[in-house]
């Protein structure tokens, strides 16, 4: 079974915004889709679940609404948009977690990316599950098994094969500002049969990252060459103007997709507009889906 979707990311508010924005954020995203002529295009909503993380966090984390309880609210807005989420594995025990996600599959979530700990931790570390011990404990409960896949990581090859072997059936990828995904991708089918789909991620930067800096945070990774080279992108994108902006990221998309094309992995597309929708965000995503998008099913 594949995805074969568009998803948009849509993060669930602060619970101190009250009960309405769940479905104010729904309907905005929806208003903006159909003025971008790509409402048909959108096949799933992103919606991922969030833990505190580092303390140098440049946008605040505060208290989210439910993954769960988000999903109730806007799912009336979004007619024919199915679900997917992220879900936390590394602070749940076994029984809990087993609750959980037996909760979201009964939700109608079409498929559940298990993470695991914030980068100040090492993989393994958490009193919970890990993730690739949930990509087995879960396989005859989720159809739809998804992980992590940051392709400039040191060591990502053998991780990723060790998370296809446990039972992943789709990888997220980090936020893609390089094609470094190509090489990656390439080199995995060179050294390995398995052919999980990709969800390949594109995050919009809107100017405000000039200022705040969150994406340039959540891409990090000190000392890694690969990694900066993706941050002085992202700068770039932050300081051009728009039309310039929307042309760099399309121009990058293109490469992305005639890069993994034929590789022979089932491809879907995740868009995120990480400082919130805007109009500039969805004639972007129009562009690049204009190029190539999953066919509806």
């Amino acid at each position: 079974m594949t995805l074969n979707t568009v998803a948009l990311e849509l993060v669930p508010p602060n619970v101190e915004r009250g009960a309405q924005q769940p479905v104010a954020d729904a309907r905005k995203a929806l208003r903006l889709a159909v003025d971008a002529g790509i409402d048909g295009r959108i096949g799933h909503v992103m919606m991922p679940g969030m833990i505190p993380e580092e303390d140098d966090r440049p946008v605040e984390m505060k208290p989210k609404v439910d993954v769960l309880e988000f999903w109730s609210m806007i799912k009336p807005e979004l007619p024919g948009v199915n679900g997917l989420c992220s879900q936390v594995t590394s602070f749940s025990d076994e029984p809990s977690l087993r609750r959980r996600v037996t909760d979201l599959v009964a939700a109608s979530i079409d498929g559940i990316v298990f993470v695991g700990v914030p980068r100040t931790m090492h993989d393994g570390d958490g009193p919970g599950i890990a993730p690739t011990d949930a990509l087995s404990i879960y396989r005859q409960l989720v159809d739809n098994r998804g992980v992590i896949l940051i392709p400039t990581r040191e060591g990502e090859q053998g991780r990723f094969n060790f998370k296809c072997d446990q039972g992943a059936t789709f990888a997220q990828t980090q936020l893609l500002y390089s094609d470094a995904i190509v090489g990656f991708l390439s080199e995995f089918a060179k050294t390995t049969d398995s052919r999980p789909e990709i969800l390949l991620s594109f995050g919009f930067v809107a100017k405000v990252e000039n200022r705040v800096g969150f994406i340039d945070w959540l891409i990090r990774d000190p000392g890694n060459a690969a990694v900066a080279d993706e941050q002085a992108f992202v700068k770039t994108l932050a300081t051009s103007e728009t039309a310039a902006r929307r042309q760099l990221m399309v121009d990058l998309y293109k490469r992305v997709i005639d890069g993994v094309a034929d590789l022979g992995y089932p491809l879907s597309i995740h868009l995120e507009a990480t400082y919130g929708a805007s109009a500039a965000a969805f004639e972007t995503f129009a562009e690049m889906l204009a190029y190539w998008s999953p066919a509806r099913l």
